[in-house]
């Protein structure tokens, strides 16, 4: 029986050593093979809920039924039964799936995007083999980037009202419990919350470095910090982010009342690039025109004009940027340029990728963004 072997071939995996667990190979192998086992449980799980077994014990759904039976969160078992759903719908990204080049994660994504309404079903039919392709190249972040522009761009007016109801369900409730704790829980239209996440990020940033310094003080650390772990340090993350809002609104309190606001960064994109006019804010992330006028008083808009896919022609803004060049290459990136990195560019430096010293000129297409951790690196590996 499949499931037999199936069983007998985990046994093996599962008798390896970890000098064979611990492989680059056999880690993408493996999510390769998991992706193709989820094609197939997801199919499994459609197929099963077209079928009479759970409806005879009075189960009101085939995911009830599996979640007792298999003994697994229901959640867990109506997502497979609702992404067998999405590849029956979708052979072409079903065939991806069962290949292993995309996970269920990407399926998804995929199926939200074109079931958010008539005209996004259509466009798929269209477009999915473009929207595969994005799947198969990008990391995964880039992807549902993409693909959230993609529906901007399918579907403007329908994109618009989305905008809106984000905007009005904008909130925040800060509570206090009857010991002095304080509660905090909220939600943030995209612009507003890129907005308090790029200073709350740089504040991070700010308070990571010190943590490091203390630490490397402390345990009189000499060679820079590279043996120390996040155990060494003070505080834990959670706990430097929550020191990081109150120095936020600390810092706040404290400004000049004729100080200047940061404001947020909206680009315009206008060219051959992947839907060519398009407003982003600096993360990246795609907005709606409208999103984009609700803050035009406060924010700082630029337009940025492409005469090739990869290649800015020209760069207009009222940013206090060093130069249009250094824009110019900020505006093809929204993290770091190292592969495994995923901080913003605004906390990034420009970096020559054929390093100066060996004759790289200071062009457009020499430059990226590195954030100073992977840049030091870089120096370091370039040294050696």
């Amino acid at each position: 029986m499949s499931v037999e072997v199936l069983a007998a071939a985990i046994d093996a995996l599962a008798a390896l050593d970890d000098d064979a667990l611990g492989s680059a190979e056999l880690v993408v192998a493996l999510s390769r093979q998991l992706s193709r086992l989820d094609a197939v449980a997801c199919r499994q799980a459609e197929v099963f809920g077209r079928g009479a077994a759970w409806r005879a014990v009075g189960a009101r759904t085939s995911a009830d039924w599996v979640g007792v039976e298999a003994g697994i969160d229901r959640r867990v078992a109506h997502r497979r039964w609702r992404m067998g759903q999405a590849l029956a719908a979708c052979e072409l990204t079903a065939s991806v799936l069962a290949a292993g080049a995309i996970t269920v994660e990407h399926v998804e994504v995929l199926w939200r995007a074109r079931n958010r309404n008539r005209i996004t079903a259509q466009a798929f039919a269209r477009d999915e083999d473009v929207l595969l392709g994005w799947a198969r190249g990008e990391v995964f972040e880039d992807f549902r980037m993409l693909v959230e522009a993609w529906v901007l761009a399918v579907d403007t007016h329908d994109a618009e009202r989305r905008a809106e109801r984000q905007f009005e369900r904008r909130r925040l409730h800060l509570s206090e419990s009857l010991d002095g704790q304080w509660f905090l829980d909220g939600e943030l239209d995209p612009v507003s919350g890129d907005a308090v996440a790029l200073v709350l990020d740089r504040i991070v940033a700010e308070l990571y470095a010190r943590d490091r310094a203390e630490a490397r003080e402390r345990l009189g650390d000499d060679d820079g910090g590279d043996n120390l772990r996040d155990t060494d340090l003070a505080r834990t993350p959670a706990q430097r982010r929550a020191d990081a809002l109150v120095e936020m609104a600390r810092r706040a309190g404290t400004a000049p009342e004729n100080g200047k606001a940061p404001k947020p960064l909206v680009t315009i994109h206008v060219g051959e690039a992947a839907f060519a006019t398009m407003c982003r804010l600096s993360s990246g992330r795609p907005i709606t025109p409208g999103a984009a006028v609700r803050v035009l008083d406060d924010a700082v808009i630029e337009r940025v004009i492409f005469d090739a896919p990869d290649r800015v022609k020209s760069v207009s803004y009222r940013r206090a940027y060093r130069d249009a060049l250094r824009r110019a290459v900020e505006v093809k990136q929204t993290r770091c340029g190292h592969r495994y990195c995923r901080r913003r560019v605004e906390l990034c430096e420009v970096d020559h990728i054929e390093p100066h010293s060996r004759g790289g000129p200071t062009s457009e297409e020499n430059g990226r963004l590195l954030c100073g951790f992977h840049n030091r690196l870089r120096n370091l590996q370039d040294d050696g």
